[in-house]
């Protein structure tokens, strides 16, 4: 197959997803680090909205939506990690709702933290840090405390939550662990993956157990 390009940065959780799927899959894809955000970026001509992932999965043909992605790149070899069964299909849909979830109001978090403190909403951290912990809490008692989120196989249930989980470590760090041993079980075996290890963002520091 022709080689594929995946734009996008170090630190960004949405490209880390594609990026932990291609090392997963062993995918021909090249990854190239673009910045999304200066006017002139090179991003803009291959993606409108100008931003990360973006997959290029032919000369001038670009994917540019991150759960867009995952899921062509799922797809592209005949073998999904998506569970086939209509229960396992769904249940992995919502996983990802949630690690997806998780990914977005942590981005959302830290981009109202970047703001100058003046113009800073306190209210906006606090209801994003709310967000995050509601879905911890529903992750440890929804989880069956198994290897892997559905059946025994990993899925983009665990990749998707996997990100997720290992995004809030990086830009919100704080002890969710000791109150939900079933999910830090879980996540421990995921983060020690080598497609997660060798995906991990620039300065990333492992919080203490």
């Amino acid at each position: 197959g022709v080689e594929m390009k995946l734009y996008g940065s170090t630190t960004s959780p949405y490209a880390r997803k594609a990026r932990v799927l291609i090392k997963e899959k062993n995918l021909p894809c090249e990854f190239v680090v673009e910045d999304p955000w200066p006017d002139d970026s090179p991003l803009i001509a291959k993606n409108p909205f100008s931003k990360v992932p973006t997959l290029e999965i032919s000369p001038g043909n670009y994917l540019f939506e991150s759960h867009q992605v995952v899921l062509y790149l799922d797809h592209v070899n005949g073998k999904p990690l998506m569970p086939k069964d209509p229960e396992g299909y769904w249940q992995a849909q919502w996983w990802q709702a949630m690690g997806n979830g998780i990914i977005d109001a942590g981005i959302a978090r830290i981009m109202e933290i970047r703001r100058p403190e003046d113009k800073q909403m306190p209210e906006k951290i606090a209801r994003e840090e709310k967000r995050i912990a509601r879905a911890i809490d529903l992750a440890e008692t929804t989880l069956h405390g198994w290897e892997f989120l559905i059946g025994n196989r990993f899925s983009l249930a665990d990749l998707v939550m996997g990100v997720g989980l290992q995004y809030t470590d990086f830009r919100f760090p704080h002890d969710w662990r000791s109150s939900h041993p079933r999910l830090a079980k879980w996540f421990a075996g995921i983060a020690s993956r080598k497609s997660f290890e060798e995906t991990l963002p620039p300065g990333f520091v492992q919080p203490a157990e």
